[in-house]
């Protein structure tokens, strides 16, 4: 999915392009009036470097789930505790759609990058693969949005409410509770198919999005307000679930008695703090192309885009590089927030704190004489 480079002006514009005439017979024509402008007509050409860093890139994202997800597994296998097991239920679902998304979206941008990308005339078209890719995008972007939203109520009505949670938070409505967030996920992907929005090539010709730039119609614009309308309000339900179950914490924390252990805390503690790590990433992963995508499609709708045409372009291409990362970060969080890695750091902060409490102990004011004392000693 890194595969969105800027293309070269420099190509060949006598591509061949295909067109159906009045009796539907199709026939082949050479491009040739773009002869004079060779830089109105450009493919992007790939080098040695895009390609090595758009393979390293792919396999990082496969590299980290499939060793997040090894993780999730082990845990989920030896967790009795039902709190426990729901999350991690939760988590490697994510995992899952995570690894699938990154690999489909990013083997097909791959493929259309090593091609040299569509033709430019034919940023604002579409086809059946341009049709697949755009739906995968849109499917496995809010797929994990949905998730993080649903792992973030389920935690903080297990800390709120614990007694609550217990009888209505089981196994199998979690599992329903997943299959509805892929089965939504999906409706709102298929809605093109209906007639309902759009997807198009995006400059420079290596992915298929939303239309959002060029001939929108009411139904582009609908279909991007609900898309990034249903992204942003699944981070912000996030965001306050997260706040209220961090809150809640701490202040048992405070309350508890000296000596007092609670196991279970502890698994909450953990829980909450993978759960803000996910909603830091998706915030700032998601946050720029849900925003980007919505100022674009109000603005080319109202004719106000204007000479700032390109800039968006640009905009949206960030975006959806920032995007990609979300699947390569979020196996991360599961790695590295891991009890047993947070309680290492707290020991390792811990001992550093006690090292330089030691040296700051050895430099007291008592241990200097004083310099009239040093006086009085040399007089």
């Amino acid at each position: 999915m890194l595969a969105l480079s800027h293309y070269n002006s420099s190509a060949s514009p006598l591509l061949p392009r295909f067109s159906n005439d009045s009796t539907g017979k199709v026939e082949a024509r050479v491009a040739v009036e773009g002869l004079s402008q060779p830089g109105n007509f450009t493919l992007v050409q790939p080098t040695t470097s895009g390609v090595i860093v758009v393979i390293l890139s792919m396999t990082l994202g496969i590299v980290s789930n499939i060793v997040a997800l090894f993780i999730l597994a082990s845990a989920y296998s030896r967790q009795r505790r039902r709190t426990k097991a729901t999350f991690l239920l939760f988590a490697t679902s994510l995992v899952v759609t995570d690894f699938i998304g990154h690999v489909i979206p990013g083997a097909l941008v791959l493929r259309l990058y090593l091609s040299g990308g569509v033709h430019p005339e034919y940023f604002n078209s579409s086809d059946q693969m341009c049709q697949f890719l755009g739906g995968s995008m849109v499917f496995f972007g809010l797929c994990p949005l949905f998730m993080g939203c649903a792992m973030a109520a389920e935690r903080c009505l297990g800390v709120t409410k614990p007694l609550l949670h217990s009888s209505l938070v089981t196994k199998t409505r979690t599992k329903v509770c997943l299959s509805v967030i892929w089965l939504a996920a999906l409706c709102v992907a298929l809605l093109p198919c209906f007639q309902l929005g759009s997807y198009t090539y995006q400059e420079p010709g290596t992915w298929c999005f939303i239309n959002v730039l060029s001939d929108t119609e009411e139904v582009d614009v609908a279909f991007v307000v609900l898309f990034s309308g249903l992204g942003l309000t699944s981070l912000a339900v996030a965001l306050v679930c997260n706040t209220i179950s961090g809150l809640t914490l701490v202040l048992a924390r405070l309350r508890r008695k000296p000596g007092y252990h609670h196991s279970a805390k502890s698994h909450d503690i953990e829980m909450v703090v993978q759960l803000v790590g996910i909603m830091v990433t998706s915030c700032i992963c998601w946050s720029p192309l849900l925003i980007f995508g919505l100022i674009s499609v109000i603005r080319s709708y109202t004719g106000s885009i204007g000479d700032d045409l390109s800039n968006y372009k640009t905009l949206m291409v960030m975006g959806v590089r920032l995007a990609t990362w979300n699947q390569v970060l979020d196996p991360w969080v599961y790695i590295l927030l891991r009890r047993t890695v947070l309680r290492k750091i707290y020991l390792i902060a811990k001992c550093q704190a006690g090292l330089r409490g030691n040296m700051l102990g050895r430099w007291e004011p008592t241990s200097f004489p004083s310099s009239e004392k040093n006086e009085v000693n040399q007089v």
